[in-house]
C-alpha cells in the first residue's frame, strides 16, 4: 500500500477507476485506428488513391497515437477534397448541387456520379460513385469525420496527452504515477475528470466515425454484387 493510501483511503479505488478509464479510452482509438484502416483500403481499391494504413504506436504516447489518426485523416479528406473539386469541375452546377442535397436519393446520386467518374478515375464502376457520394456528397459524413479529427485534438492537447498507451500493462501505479508523478487524492480526482469528461466526447465521435465507414463499406459491397 502507498504510504498517502493511509491517508487517502479512497485512492487504491481511484486507482482502479483511472485503470479502467484508461482503458476504455485505447478501446476508442483502437476502433478508430481500425475504421480509419477500412477506409483507407476502399478509397486505395475503388478511388485509385495511395494512402499508407497506420497502426497503432504500442510504446507511444496517448499523444502521439491521437496524432497518427489526425494525420492519416487529414490526408483521407485531400484525397476526397481532390474527387469533390473534379465532381465540382466536371457536372453541370445543376447536377453538382444535387450531390449535396440530402433530400435527393441516394441512388441518384450515384448515376449523377457514374456519367463522369470515368473521366476524373480513368474508369468508371458503381462501387467507385457510391464510394464518391457516400464521402464527398455528404455533409453529414464530413461532419462526423471532421468531429473525430477535433475530439483527437482535443485528447492530444489535455493531461491525458502524455500518458503512455502501454502503461496499461505495467499496473495502475505505474498510470497513476505517469500522470502527475505522485501519489494524491487531488491528482487522481484530476485525471478521473480529465477521462471522463473526454471519453463522453470521444465514445460519441468514434462511434459514428466507425458507423460512417461501415455504411461506406457497405454500400460498395451492395453496388458490386
Amino acid at each position: 500500500m502507498a504510504h498517502s493510501d493511509l491517508l487517502y483511503p479512497d485512492n487504491p479505488r481511484r486507482r482502479e477507476e483511472v485503470n479502467r478509464l484508461h482503458q476504455q479510452l485505447l478501446d476508442c482509438l483502437s476502433d478508430s485506428f481500425y475504421a480509419t484502416n477500412k477506409l483507407i483500403g476502399v478509397l486505395n481499391t475503388h478511388l485509385g488513391c495511395r494512402l499508407v494504413s497506420i497502426e497503432m504506436k504500442r510504446d507511444g504516447t496517448i499523444k502521439e497515437n491521437c496524432d497518427i489518426i489526425i494525420q492519416a485523416v487529414m490526408k483521407i479528406q485531400k484525397e476526397l477534397q481532390k474527387v469533390d473539386a473534379a465532381l465540382k469541375d466536371k457536372l453541370e452546377p445543376t447536377l453538382y448541387r444535387k450531390l449535396q442535397d440530402i433530400k435527393e436519393r441516394e441512388t441518384e446520386k450515384i448515376a449523377i456520379v457514374q456519367k463522369v467518374i470515368s473521366v476524373i478515375l480513368g474508369e468508371a464502376t458503381s462501387a467507385a460513385s457510391a464510394v464518391a457520394v457516400k464521402l464527398v456528397g455528404s455533409n453529414v459524413t464530413s461532419g462526423i469525420i471532421n468531429k473525430l479529427v477535433t475530439v483527437l485534438a482535443q485528447i492530444s492537447a489535455s493531461l491525458l496527452g502524455s500518458i503512455g498507451v502501454a502503461l496499461l500493462g505495467l499496473g495502475i501505479d505505474m498510470i497513476f504515477r505517469a500522470i502527475l508523478g505522485a501519489v494524491e487524492k487531488t491528482q487522481l480526482e484530476a485525471a478521473i475528470k480529465s477521462y471522463e469528461k473526454h471519453l463522453v466526447e470521444f465514445k460519441s465521435a468514434s462511434e459514428k466515425y466507425h458507423h460512417a465507414i461501415t455504411e461506406v463499406t457497405n454500400t460498395v459491397e451492395h453496388q458490386m454484387k
